[in-house]
């Protein structure tokens, strides 16, 4: 049987933001202020109130082909290619070519096998902090977790502030323009952001469809200039020639060379900035007929397929377009305030087409740059809601939409201010929150491998997650910003954190009851006298327990005798969740003591939750007898908060009161 409402303050169903108007705008006499919140929070109540630790997405939501949802994830993965080379050649010099055939081979032979066992093992779009999650139990699962939220919100959100700085050197920098925009990066910067947050306060419904179109739009023009970039190099192999020279004079023969790019190349890690995001968006995989959400085989095969053609996409689109841009452009105008800075490909295609197809490369990368954002802000909406609010640590509004994306919105602005609009100076804050990522991947296939005995593939993935470790290594050192901004993030998720797990610590919390039909048995008996339930830690489970616990009860309260008792134990599990459900299982213990005893993440929550749960089953009030717990209140709050007891008969008697305001059908707690 199952009984008790819904507690509040779980995860969304949805993997992608859904926008829905309430109809609390139009009640008759609302306040504007009231009408503003209720337009504010008015997705809560299409929001699942709590769902299973990795909690999937409702699955009537329309699903597409790989093929098409593999532009999902090139908006933000193959975007890039606009500020990538021009970035790896002020970080690789000449070596850029090289140092990218290093990072293409990382991406083909380490982040795709590592990301490929991802999509196995969480198909319903979780990636791998989900996998860390499932491997990492109780506090130190949730700190590990809060820590990664901290890198993914560094990625996405400088994925927003970076690409906006980059659509915004793409139109300062075209002819058409006037020049006195060039002075104002930031403000551009800002615009841009603020129309991204438009679309999401008015609804963010079905992208796919523009995301092809930007896609298609943007590969192909880029392959234009490319091409044409690659038919000059060839035309005057001299540029080749003199590359070479110049190679060879400065760093001697191939394998130094080589040595070199492998030890520089972590500065180009932009170039694999989509992998979670492919694993992000495998819900909207369609998969075989025969697929369940338990084993869905045709979404996790059509993952990989999504996963291996972006990634080789990409890699080919890296390599050329960092050859022409190595060969091609000056590098002087690669530099801070030069033609070619954040914009090296539009550079080319202005040079070689001219400035009216050059505008059309313009306006393309910045249509797909501002898109870019967009699939940040969506995953960010998607992983937030995702794993707070489920730990009982953001405050209730952070399940909704609006209110969460005016945050977001106003971290990008101060991010975007912070950095004066500038693509160079946050590539070191992307590369570090795409590669803690990563490397988080890499460590949980490793362990997923390990756990299941695959020894070959435990050491292959050990050694990709050995690279990935030495490539974020390598990156906080050279560019610190990154790790510096994820710190504060970190700093400012743990706070909230901790100041919401407290506050709402008081909380049901718990989803349902579900009793056993010996449970239900139990409590419809004694309500035909007076239902009383006795609290207790289970000791030795004796007879002699029980008959002492039953005589201090009635001695305690001044019963006139034992009468006809209930014993309710409580054993705690994981005292760091936060809500789910209750199951209740009924025993008869040496012929005579009915025990209903239940599995929990708090003492004093539960036992709330099953007296509400007895009031609605049998119409009756319950009591529920407790006995004082000896030690410093202070001390047993703060074990009631981090393992789930403590001074067990305040707390259940506040959790009451907060749950059920009507004293009348408020269950009594008696302490003596």
């Amino acid at each position: 049987m199952s009984t008790g409402p819904a507690e509040p303050g779980a995860s969304p169903a949805s993997s992608a933001p859904t926008l829905v108007d309430g109809g609390s705008a139009e009640r008759q006499g609302a306040t504007l202020g009231q009408r503003v919140g209720d337009w504010m929070l008015a997705d809560l109540e299409d929001r699942v109130p709590h769902q299973a630790p990795h909690g999937r997405p409702r699955p009537e939501h329309t699903r597409h082909p790989w093929y098409r949802v593999v532009c999902l994830t090139g908006v933000d993965y193959f975007s890039t290619i606009a500020y990538q080379p021009g970035i790896a050649v002020l970080a690789a010099g000449l070596l850029s070519p090289l140092a990218t055939l290093v990072l293409v081979a990382l991406t083909l032979f380490g982040a795709l096998p590592v990301y490929r066992r991802v999509a196995q093992e969480s198909p319903h779009g979780e990636g791998s902090i989900a996998m860390l999650e499932r491997l990492l139990s109780f506090w130190k699962g949730k700190a590990f977790v809060l820590v990664l939220l901290g890198f993914a919100a560094t990625d996405f959100l400088i994925t927003i502030t970076l690409s906006a700085a980059d659509a915004t050197a793409h139109v300062v920098e075209n002819p058409h323009v006037p020049a006195s925009w060039d002075e104002h990066p930031v403000l551009i910067t800002l615009v841009f952001i603020a129309a991204l947050g438009v679309v999401f306060l008015r609804g963010f419904s079905e992208a796919i469809g523009v995301a092809v179109v930007l896609v298609l739009a943007f590969l192909g023009i880029n392959a234009v200039v490319i091409t044409v970039g690659l038919v000059d190099v060839a035309t005057h192999p001299d540029l080749v020639l003199e590359w070479g020279n110049l190679l060879t004079a400065r760093h001697g023969d191939i394998w130094t060379m080589l040595g070199i790019s492998a030890l520089v190349f972590p500065q180009l890690a932009l170039g694999m900035s989509g992998f979670e995001t492919g694993v992000a968006v495998m819900p909207q995989i369609r998969g075989d007929e025969a697929d369940t959400e338990q084993r869905p085989t045709g979404r996790i095969r059509g993952a990989r397929k999504l996963l291996t053609t972006a990634a080789l996409i990409m890699s080919g689109y890296l390599l050329t377009s960092n050859v022409v841009v190595t060969l091609l452009v000056p590098h002087a105008e690669l530099e801070p305030g030069g033609e070619a800075n954040g914009r090296a490909i539009a550079y080319l295609a202005h040079h070689y087409l001219g400035d009216g197809p050059g505008t059309v490369y313009d306006m393309a990368t910045i249509a797909i740059l501002w898109f870019a954002g967009a699939s940040a802000m969506a995953g960010l909406l998607n992983l937030i809601p995702r794993y707070l609010p489920r730990y009982g640590m953001a405050p209730d509004w952070a399940r909704a939409v609006r209110p969460l994306v005016l945050v977001l919105l106003a971290i990008a602005a101060i991010v975007t201010w912070l950095f004066d609009a500038d693509v160079d100076a946050q590539g070191g804050a992307y590369a570090t929150g795409v590669l803690v990522l990563m490397t988080s991947g890499a460590v949980a296939v490793t362990l997923a491998a390990r756990h299941a005995r695959q020894s070959w593939r435990t050491l292959g993935f050990g050694l990709v997650a050995a690279v990935f470790a030495y490539t974020t290594a390598s990156n906080v050192v050279e560019r610190p910003d990154g790790v510096k901004i994820a710190g504060v993030f970190i700093g400012l998720i743990i706070a909230v954190s901790a100041y919401s797990r407290v506050r709402r610590a008081f909380e049901l919390r718990v989803t349902e009851v579900e009793l056993d039909a010996k449970a239900e048995k139990f409590l419809r008996d004694t309500a035909r006298r007076a239902i009383r339930l006795v609290a207790n830690e289970p000791g030795t489970r004796d007879a002699v327990e029980y008959e002492d616990k039953t005589r201090q009860v009635v001695r305690d309260n001044d019963l006139r005798d034992e009468g006809d008792v209930v014993f309710v134990e409580v054993t705690v599990i994981d005292p760091s969740d936060f809500a789910g459900s209750l199951r209740v299982r009924g025993e008869v213990l040496h012929g005579q003591w009915r025990v209903l005893r239940v599995e929990a993440s708090s003492v004093p929550n539960a036992l709330a939750a099953l007296t509400l749960a007895a009031r609605d089953l049998t119409g009756k009030v319950p009591h529920i007898y407790f006995e004082w717990t000896e030690g410093n209140p202070v001390g047993q709050f703060l074990r009631f908060v981090f393992f789930g007891a403590g001074e067990v008969a305040p707390v259940t008697r506040e959790v009451l009161r907060r749950a059920e305001p009507d004293r009348a059908r408020r269950p009594h707690v008696h302490v003596g």
